[in-house]
């Protein structure tokens, strides 16, 4: 990042307290087909992505591309209704853009979540994967490039990339609402063409236990500025060469619309209890 990076952080951040003055602390990520997970909202504002300076549109589909602020169960958070991606052209500094300006406006506290592809063989279309770690295969970095003081260190620690205390909750959560939430490492990759059978291998082979094309650059720049996150896998198919069937994204969308009652449960449930830790 450059310091005309930091000009267009401040410059839509005075656009969001214009329409959003009173800034929640939590944001909730949410990725393929899981945007239904805010229809429980009592929504005060939406805001398309477009109508903030520097945001992109999100070009995919399952992924409407727009703020939605407001209650979910007594808790106020920002919901961002789908996210873009370095496959769609982006650059990561733009990837990451939004989550820089959540931070400066006083976010502290971030759940991501993402439709993934399971790498074995006992894995099943819905199953949800609390992300204990991640490893990056993207063959880039949002930190790359000239580092300001201002945003974080130039060489953050990735130790506890997903927060301790953030995971425990919710597998607190899970456990009271007798949710089956497994744990894993996720494998992020460039896309956007889906895996090889081979290459499935070897990422199981290397620890991978979902695999995606997003959330990891989210996660190191949320990690860089000191906030705080975690993050769930929705598994939406079983990854090439695990699972007989061709992979297409109308599965993907499949598999995470129709109703994943277990899924909104458990955010809600977390969502709670994570405005009790920031």
């Amino acid at each position: 990042m450059s310091e005309n990076w930091m000009e267009r952080i401040r410059e839509a951040e005075e656009a969001l307290k214009k329409r959003v003055p009173d800034f929640p602390k939590i944001v909730v990520v949410l990725g393929s087909g899981l945007g239904s997970v805010l229809k429980a909202m009592e929504v005060e504002a939406e805001i398309a992505y477009p109508e903030i300076p520097y945001f992109k549109a999100s070009t995919v589909v399952g992924h409407a591309g727009k703020l939605v602020v407001g209650k979910l169960g007594n808790t106020r958070i920002l919901g961002m209704q789908g996210r873009y991606h370095f496959y769609e052209g982006y650059s990561m500094a733009e990837v990451v853009f939004p989550y820089r300006v959540f931070g400066h406006l006083g976010a502290g506290g971030f759940l991501v979540t993402n439709a993934a592809g399971g790498v074995h063989a006992d894995m099943a279309p819905r199953d949800l994967v609390l992300i204990r770690d991640h490893i990056n295969m993207m063959g880039n970095n949002p930190l790359i490039g000239k580092n300001l003081e201002m945003l974080g260190p130039r060489f953050p620690d990735m130790t506890r990339a997903y927060d301790p205390e953030f995971c425990e909750a919710i597998l607190s959560v899970a456990r009271e609402k007798r949710i089956r939430l497994r744990e894993g490492v996720y494998m992020g990759i460039l896309g956007p063409s889906y895996e090889t059978p081979s290459e499935i291998r070897m990422y199981r082979n290397l620890g991978a236990d979902v695999v995606g094309m997003s959330t990891v650059p989210e996660v190191i720049a949320i990690n860089h500025m000191g906030k705080r996150v975690a993050a769930i896998s929705c598994v939406t198919n079983l990854a090439a060469g695990v699972g007989a069937a061709p992979l297409n994204h109308d599965e993907v969308l499949s598999a995470t619309e129709h109703g994943h009652a277990e899924f909104a449960d458990l955010v809600a449930g977390f969502v709670a209890q994570m405005a009790a830790l920031i």
